[in-house]
């Protein structure tokens, strides 16, 4: 990625990475509160990830410190600008809502650094805004051409039914979403998510992420979802109140955490709770496509009762021949006994996975909550295996420190 940015601009922003590590929270609250005065630029936003305490703040201020940081060396920043653009197609940003942006991000920065930000200061971040921006979009429109171009493929929002509600456990359900128009879906890449705008019984419409927990296909999709008690509405409208017949409006798959096109190496599927769903859309996919793929399906759950779609995986390993599974219970009822119920009580260590999956051979693919995320992540790095090699996808806003 080239930089045509002045010399003096790259100066006056990187100035500002000291005061941004100090207060970039602050801003990206500010800006938001700024933001969504705009009720139509609310409602693109999902906000469950908002608020004060939101770690879309907190992801923002990272993203913004990394920017400053970068400005001079803006290939380390290929792999955040492909995740954006990706999330933006999610939520059907459009190139005329930067300008939105743009205008609450300049304003908070003056009004939390003032009075010690300069005007050619604001200048300067007006222009390296503008050309992040201009980067991002062009990778948008270039997205949105290859799906609208692919068997399919579609642009923003259409209308999809459930045509399947399928318990999995205590808290996890299955949706199968189908078409209205009857027409075929995009085939997805195994590992990417569906974003889904919600219409609430109390006349709210939310938007929330979920990935796709099917091999690819040109019919339906399937999402298996957690239900979260204490969420703001997403996972307990589709628990309690969605029913088979419901219609959804989606936006196309998106996501870069995928499996390859081609695998070259053994597999190590890794998740923790519902991070199984991305995990089990690439063993359906290995195990319709690839014989000779050596796979290792290793999932922690706390038990029997909150663990999904343990049969199905079992049996797509059966008739693979090479995929190999393995179950931690980090907390077994006093019906579960391992050996029986699962393999291995506690939880996955580096120790095990060391001892039985290819560790320095293959690619590791991660999903899970934060905590299980820094650990794995940090610790399969920290024991040798190659940062090209590991792969991995949370829910909610990235964290660029995982790994740290």
């Amino acid at each position: 990625m080239s930089n045509p940015l002045p010399a003096r601009t790259i100066e006056l922003v990187k100035s500002t990475v000291p005061a941004l590590s100090a207060r970039g929270s602050d801003i990206t609250t500010v800006m938001y509160g700024k933001l969504f005065q705009d009720d139509h630029i609310r409602a693109l936003f999902n906000h469950s990830n908002q608020g004060d305490n939101g770690s879309q703040v907190h992801a923002l201020s990272g993203a913004l410190i990394a920017y400053a940081q970068n400005i001079d060396k803006l290939d380390a920043l290929v792999p955040v600008v492909e995740r954006i653009a990706h999330k933006h197609i999610g939520y059907h940003i459009l190139p005329e809502h930067y300008d939105y942006v743009a205008r609450a991000l300049l304003a908070a920065i003056e009004e939390v650094l003032a009075p010690d930000i300069t005007q050619e200061v604001l200048e300067a971040w007006g222009e390296a805004y503008w050309f992040l921006a201009d980067i991002l979009i062009n990778r948008e429109a270039d997205i949105r051409t290859t799906l609208e171009n692919s068997k399919g493929g579609w642009n923003g929002w259409r209308k999809f039914k459930i045509t399947a509600k399928q318990p999995e456990s205590d808290v996890i359900t299955s949706f199968t979403l189908s078409p209205v128009d009857g027409l075929p879906v995009l085939a997805h890449r195994p590992g990417q998510y569906l974003t889904l705008r919600l219409k609430l019984e109390d006349g709210r419409t939310i938007k929330r992420n979920y990935s796709i927990s099917c091999a690819p296909n040109n019919d339906h999709y399937r999402i298996s979802v957690k239900l979260e008690p204490n969420g703001q509405g997403g996972s307990r409208f589709l628990h309690e109140t969605a029913q088979i017949g419901d219609v959804i409006d989606l936006t196309p798959p998106a996501g870069d955490f995928f499996l390859p096109d081609e695998p070259e190496r053994p597999v190590v599927l890794l998740s923790a709770g519902v991070g199984l769903t991305p995990m089990v859309s690439m063993a359906e996919t290995i195990g319709a496509h690839y014989p000779d793929i050596e796979t290792y399906y290793v999932h922690g759950a706390l038990n029997s009762r909150t663990h999904a779609m343990d049969k199905h995986v079992r049996q797509v390993a059966k008739q693979h021949g090479k995929m190999f599974v393995a179950t931690f219970y980090s907390d077994p009822t006093n019906d579960d006994l391992c050996g029986k119920t699962h393999d291995q009580d506690g939880y996955i260590s580096p120790d095990w996975l060391s001892a039985n999956t290819p560790f320095h051979n293959a690619d590791f693919f991660l999903c899970g909550p934060k905590p299980f995320l820094r650990t794995m992540v940090y610790a399969l790095a920290k024991r040798g295996v190659k940062t090209d090699r590991i792969h991995y996808e949370f829910f909610g806003p990235t964290d660029e420190n995982i790994a740290a």
